[in-house]
């Protein structure tokens, strides 16, 4: 099953990226592809191998376990932005050129914020071996609360990478529909986090003491 997964996302991404665009020369829809592909890939591997509890934790199904009530709501909203996201940049950017060409400028810029995107969102896997899809309170693994790694710089890391990658993304593509929706999901999980500490601070042990240690939950030295 495995295998099959790895195969299957590491194909979905240029399929969907690059055939939807119908330019098969595009660099930057193969740059993106890539960078999807590394990154699912990496984070897949790390946990099949070094942490199979967090593997069979991110594979819980939406709505499964002891899965807050209102996440199930901003999680639905999320899966449907997300996939609205990456099927509009390229079709945006390329198939119908509805965005007016980005400068090269932007577009390297855009490409080189997938790096610290990818360093925060496998970071946070690698740190975390309670990192799950949806929020819950993990008393079933005994959850502890985490502070090495990237969670030593911001308390809601992988959610930073994501944010970085909402604008990185429509960047190096050149799609404004990209940016555009990528604020959307941004709104959203800036309220999913306010959610998701509330019930940190209930029910963690040790969470409120972190919150006084590390000030910022997403943005360094500004929230």
């Amino acid at each position: 099953m495995f295998i099959l997964m790895s195969i299957g996302i590491a194909v979905v991404f240029p399929a969907t990226v690059v055939l939807l665009s119908g330019n098969p020369n595009w660099i930057e829809g193969w740059i993106y592809s890539i960078w999807f592909d590394v990154m699912m890939l990496a984070n897949m591997i790390y946990m099949y191998v070094k942490d199979p509890i967090l593997f069979s934790e991110r594979l819980t199904a939406h709505g499964s376990h002891n899965q807050e009530k209102w996440d199930r709501y901003l999680l639905n909203f999320l899966f449907v932005l997300g996939g609205l996201w990456l099927v509009a940049m390229p079709l945006d950017a390329q198939r119908f050129g509805l965005s007016p060409l980005f400068p090269v400028g932007i577009r390297i810029i855009g490409g080189l914020l997938l790096i610290p995107a990818l360093y925060f969102i496998v970071g946070a896997s690698v740190a975390n071996p309670y990192l799950s899809t949806v929020v819950r309170f993990q008393s079933d693994l005994k959850q502890k609360v985490i502070t090495t790694g990237v969670y030593s710089l911001v308390r809601h890391p992988q959610y930073l990478g994501i944010i970085i990658l909402m604008i990185g993304g429509p960047c190096l593509l050149g799609s404004i529909l990209g940016i555009i929706i990528g604020i959307g999901i941004t709104i959203i999980l800036i309220k999913r986090i306010k959610g998701e500490e509330k019930m940190l601070e209930e029910k963690l042990d040790g969470y409120i003491g972190y919150q006084k240690k590390m000030k910022y939950r997403l943005f360094p030295y500004i929230w």
